[in-house]
């Protein structure tokens, strides 16, 4: 096995970190009606498998029964994602209704395929592959001279009276041939192998985040795009590595089968006839493990129900409810029928693959071992036709060509299943992105940027989610987005930051398209906080710079410096001087435990920071202060509009009370603009937007009795 548990417990630890994710009653029920979820998707999961024995309707508080679980569980068994049992080629009797679905490759795609992680691992480490296979067969070739061979050898040795110093120099010499085989065994695994695989992990994955960085921003909301990366990330580093053990097993194999038929065959050309016996009941086993893979992926649907149990119990994020509600009891009751769809598995399989274990063991233990053992004794004692070391060569060999030619055939099958995985994996890193990267492109900078009559409809959807948007942006203007929800606020803001190619319409900078500029460059010329912001668990002060303070002494006192301003401005500078190392300290516990635990608030107001901290021509603030309180909103606001005085800055925001520092208001509508103007002109209007605001944030404005940007005019209840 070798690495294969190192290996294997890394790629654990990995998965078990993508679990600490857990889901909220929202995120269920979102996912009981099909939606997608990122917490689900993550971990390869059917979305419906992990709600139908915790599902949570408006707001988490009435609970599908038991009818309805099953109903559920019923259409996760027919209409599963792809999982790692269907890449064997063939689907099972229950998945046949949806064969046409099921992945399939031809010979020479196969063998490409598994090339290709060769040539990866060739290209990693040159030389590696070839090494490895030799060792093996260098391996395999003394097995079989100090097993078979040595045995026929000594054998027959004794019985012409050969002398005992030349028996003793052969065994001598695979004795030192052992040791020394061993040692470089031990230390290639160890010292070169190990090292080697880490290698490979890190180039294939390198390449994966690389995609994954350069793709837009619309291959995650796409759900098959999406779990080909989870596929392929899941199994990056065990299942490439496993190519090359299989062919290092291919080879070890047939060498041996060669050797020992040759051999047998040079004793008596009939036995090779009992050697093709389990040659033909390799095709049984490989139909034995496809049911086996079935079985194991069927498993992993009822495993992922009694995983969720487990986690609701264990785990901090469900304990208050856990002890408030009755949801044990329910949690308890769903755990009772996953147990016994278990049992009705296993019984269902069980079936199935007694009947392959026992033709296999037929095949091998009588036909194969104890029918040439028979003859070979036969022809000893009787017809004298054999030696005795013949017939013991015979006896001891033909179990060991039994067992060699039926993992041949698996091991045959085995490259198909790897071949699936690849494809997924060569797929994902084929894929041409629709927003690609200009390197010879232009430089952004700053300028008068200009949507001209924007369109986008996402995948599959029945109508444009924006629709003949236009909106000019001058150098320093305050333009407000706002509108309810699913408006497509958010959307606009993404085409404009180039995460989504409009579906018609053009975005220019001073009159360049969009896509005439280099995209990092164009990137760089925004500074987005968005409201779903992220904290890493990094530093304070490189959440702040999202880069890490510069070594050089100087430049790391200017940064500091930086660090400090934006947050005095953003108004978190108090609480982070008095963590225990200042804006040196690391926030979350992810990987530290005395890591820095912050409220939503306090969070949102680093990640201002980094407005404070930036240069850029535009900002961009999807509600970025939805944590904070009114009145701490509009002093950041008031705050950031002064930072920001020589930069454009697009915000949305539902309180509508921050609209007024802006200079001009665009109302979104059903992905329309449907109003637009200063907070002057659309409250003079008597429109939409005026409705909004007096409903809202008119309460706000009158308290501080604020002049309107721009219009010199005070702004009443």
């Amino acid at each position: 096995m070798r690495c294969f548990w190192t290996a294997k417990t890394r790629t654990a630890r990995l998965r078990l970190m993508a679990c600490r994710g857990t889901m909220t009653g929202n995120c269920a029920w979102r996912c009981l009606k099909g939606k997608a979820c990122a917490c689900v998707r993550y971990m390869r999961v059917p979305m419906r498998a992990w709600c139908c024995c915790f599902t949570l309707k408006r707001a988490g508080r009435n609970y599908a029964g038991r009818k309805e679980r099953r109903r559920i569980m019923s259409n996760v068994t027919e209409n599963n994602l792809q999982q790692p049992a269907e890449e064997n080629g063939k689907p099972g009797r229950r998945h046949r209704k949806k064969k046409a679905d099921a992945p399939h490759l031809g010979f020479r795609r196969v063998c490409q395929n598994n090339l290709f992680i060769l040539r990866t691992i060739h290209e990693v480490s040159p030389g590696y592959v070839t090494a490895d296979l030799l060792i093996d067969l260098l391996w395999t070739v003394l097995e079989f001279l100090s097993g078979t061979y040595l045995l026929k050898f000594v054998v027959d040795g004794l019985q012409d009276k050969m002398p005992t110093e030349r028996l003793c120099l052969l065994v001598g010499l695979l004795f030192v041939l052992h040791v020394g085989l061993r040692l470089l065994q031990s230390w290639f695994w160890n010292c070169i192998a190990e090292r080697r695989y880490i290698q490979l992990e890190l180039c294939l994955r390198r390449r994966m985040y690389a995609k994954m960085q350069a793709v837009e921003l619309s291959c995650y909301e796409d759900p098959a795009y999406y779990e080909k990366y989870l596929k392929a990330m899941a199994e990056v580093e065990n299942r490439t590595v496993q190519v090359l053990w299989n062919l290092e097993k291919l080879v070890s194999k047939l060498f041996a089968l060669l050797a020992n038929a040759i051999l047998l065959f040079s004793i008596d050309p009939w036995l090779v006839l009992f050697a093709l016996i389990p040659f033909a009941a390799g095709f049984l086993r490989a139909g034995r493990n496809k049911q086996a893979v079935a079985e194991s992926n069927d498993m992993k649907k009822i495993e992922w129900h009694t995983s969720y149990v487990q986690r609701s119990f264990f785990l901090n994020d469900y304990a208050k409810e856990m002890r408030l509600t009755d949801m044990p009891a329910k949690m308890l009751d769903d755990y009772t029928v996953t147990l016994r769809d278990f049992t009705r598995l296993k019984r269902r399989y069980g079936r199935r693959l007694f009947w392959y274990d026992y033709a296999l063991k037929i095949a091998h233990e009588v036909l194969t071992v104890l029918g040439a053992g028979f003859y070979a004794l036969y022809a000893t004692m009787v017809r004298g036709t054999m030696t005795a070391g013949d017939c013991l060569v015979v006896i001891n060999s033909i179990g060991t060509v039994s067992v060699y030619l039926s993992d041949f055939v698996t091991n045959i099958s085995t490259f198909h299943e790897h071949a699936l995985f690849i494809e997924n994996l060569r797929s994902f890193l084929d894929y041409k992105p629709a927003v690609a990267e200009n390197p010879t492109g232009l430089r952004a900078g700053a300028g008068v940027l200009r949507a001209e009559h924007i369109a986008y409809r996402y995948a599959g959807a029945e109508r444009d989610a924006l629709s003949d948007i236009s909106m000019t942006i001058a150098p320093g203007e305050k333009i407000a987005l706002v509108g309810k929800n699913g408006s497509g606020k958010t959307t606009f803001v993404k085409l404009l930051l180039h995460m989504y190619q409009p579906s018609a319409g053009r975005i220019r900078l001073d009159g360049q398209d969009m896509d005439a500029y280099n995209l990092t460059s164009w990137r760089q010329d925004f500074e987005p906080v968005f409201q779903d912001y992220r904290t890493f668990a990094v530093s304070v002060a490189a959440n702040v710079l999202r880069r890490p303070l510069s070594d050089d002494p100087v430049q790391r006192e200017h940064d500091r410096a930086v660090v400090t301003e934006a947050l005095r401005q953003s108004g978190v500078l108090e609480r982070v001087e008095q963590m225990p190392h200042g804006m040196d300290s690391v926030l979350t516990r992810e990987f530290d435990d005395r890591g820095v635990v912050l409220s939503g608030g306090e969070s949102q107001k680093i990640a201002l920071a980094r407005v404070f901290a930036g240069n850029a021509p535009f900002v961009v603030l999807d509600e970025p202060t939805s944590a904070l309180d009114p009145v701490a909103e509009y002093t950041l606001f008031e705050n950031m509009m002064a930072a920001c005085a020589d930069r454009a800055v697009i915000f949305i925001s539902h309180r509508l009370s921050s609209a007024v520092l802006a200079d001009r208001v665009y109302l979104f509508e059903d992905g329309r603009v449907t109003e637009t103007g200063t907070h002057a002109e659309l409250m003079a209007a008597g429109g939409h937007y005026a409705q909004m605001f007096r409903h809202q944030a008119e309460s706000y404005v009158s308290t501080t009795s604020e002049l309107t940007p721009g219009t010199g005019e005070e702004v009443h209840a």
